[in-house]
């Protein structure tokens, strides 16, 4: 038997540079809704995200574009690996890492390895419009009620073929630290 962690939840939505746009500030009401400690911020340069993600977040929802290979650039020029920043999110005891923003699947499979990382990552690959402020609503009322992360996600996105796919975003998910609650 497993031992659940249970945190007082602190969140981070942010991104690297200003390109999220609404959407950023979209994605940070939804959490809001469901936890007190939510910081919106925008990050120019890649040593700001670095040194955000080690100041005690459970949550870090990020938007950043990747270069080929899974580079996270910033508007400086400056890269990192997203192996690089799971390994500070990991640092920084973050327990959930969602990069919210579409990106191609070979830029993370290429550039973001979680394997053997205390850490439960996402990665967008097509946030189908709307329905995925509507998906991220659905997750966080079930794991700010205590339900842990990977049994709320293979309830609202069971792995098999069907229909309803098409009312969600495309996503991949890698559960690092399953054990993990967000209350």
């Amino acid at each position: 038997m497993h031992c659940q962690e249970s945190f007082s939840s602190k969140v981070l939505v942010c991104s690297l540079g200003c390109f999220a746009g609404d959407v950023l500030d979209d994605d940070g009401v939804i959490y809001s809704r469901h936890y007190r400690s939510v910081n919106v911020a925008s990050y120019p340069a890649i040593s700001d995200l670095s040194d955000a993600v080690q100041n005690g977040y459970d949550i870090v929802h990020l938007f950043c574009p990747l270069a080929a290979g899974g580079l996270i650039r910033d508007t400086r020029g400056k890269t990192l690996a997203g192996s690089e920043l799971i390994q500070k999110c990991c640092d920084g005891n973050v327990k959930l890492l969602w990069v919210a923003n579409e990106n191609k699947p070979e830029d993370y499979v290429n550039g973001f390895k979680a394997e053997g990382k205390p850490l439960n990552l996402i990665m967008t690959i097509n946030r189908n419009g709307a329905r995925f402020g509507q998906f991220l609503e659905k997750l966080l009322v079930r794991i700010s009620n205590g339900e842990a992360l990977p049994l709320a996600w293979t309830t609202l996105v069971p792995q098999c073929e069907g229909p309803w796919q098409q009312d969600l975003p495309g996503c991949i998910f890698f559960a690092g630290r399953a054990n993990a609650q967000f209350r």
